[in-house]
Parts: structure tokens; sequence; C-alpha cells
């Protein structure tokens, strides 16, 4: 009789450890595709040394771009007659925004601190979604409080500076 306690012990070890990994794996998965999502505008905002950078007047919006004139602030940077940026809940017609311009083409990015932040928001969300995963498929309780507050902070504070 000892070898099937052994044996049974040993299969709830294995799918234990399984459920683990899988769980694991996913979660890391969250955040890789939130870290993704945010380094595509992120890596504009932050790392701005020899990008052109200016202001746009937003002109006016149509479906999810909004067009403005761009006046530049950088040293090399040229006037433009027409940028366009996302029409986000942040962009507004007639308003002017501080701006860094995207590479090889007129697509604008807004910078500053509320840039910044609501270029973050992507891992702010994956940061709340992967703390039910943490929580519940891990049992990390205390990990997972601490990621569903750091999701929650970052949003919370783009959701204000914007």
């Amino acid at each position: 009789m000892p070898s099937a306690v052994v044996s049974s012990q040993g299969a709830f070890t294995a799918l234990r450890f399984g459920r683990l990994a899988a769980m694991g794996a996913v979660a890391v998965l969250i955040l890789i595709a939130g870290v993704w999502a945010s380094w595509s505008s992120a890596q504009y905002v932050m790392l701005t040394k020899g990008r052109e950078s200016g202001t746009i007047e937003v002109a006016g919006c149509a479906g999810d771009t909004c067009g403005g004139r761009y006046t530049p602030l950088s040293a090399g940077s040229q006037a433009r007659e027409r940028v366009l940026i996302e029409n986000t809940a942040a962009v507004r017609d007639g308003e002017t925004y501080t701006v860094v311009m995207k590479p090889g083409g007129s697509e604008v990015i807004r910078s500053g601190p509320a840039g910044v932040l609501y270029s973050w928001v992507p891992l702010g969300g994956a940061l709340l979604l992967a703390s039910v995963v943490v929580a519940g498929g891990l049992g990390r309780t205390r990990a997972a409080w601490m990621m569903a507050g750091a999701g929650f902070a970052v949003i919370t504070a783009a959701f204000l500076t914007v």
C-alpha cells in the first residue's frame, strides 16, 4: 500500500507544479504584452534626445486622428502645416499640446508627464489583469494586491494628468 500513497502524492505534486507553471506563464505573457503595447509610444516620449519636439495646435478631429499646425521647440525641428495626433480623451479641438514627432512621418505623440503616464496605461491594465491570475492561479495574494495597486496607480495618475 505505501507505493499507492507515494504515487498519489507524486501525481498531486506534478499537477500542482503544472498549474503553477501554466499560470505563471500566463501572468508573464500578460505583463510582456502590456510592456510591448506601452513601449510602442513610450519610447518616443521618454527617450527624446535627438527627436523633434514642439507643440501642436489642434485644428480639427476626424475619426481616430486630430490634426493641426506643428510649431517646433527643439533645435533642428521644422515647422509643419499639418501633423496628426491620436484622437483620445486627452486631446481637444482648439487646445495646444507639447508633442514629440515620430520619425519618418507626420504623426506626433503627446509629451511631458501626461504623455509619459498615458503611454504606460496599457501596462497598468496588464498589471490589473495579471493580478487576478497571480491571486487565483498562483495563490499569491500579497503579490497580486501589489500588482493591482501599481496598475491602479498608473491608470489613475494618467487620468488625473491628462
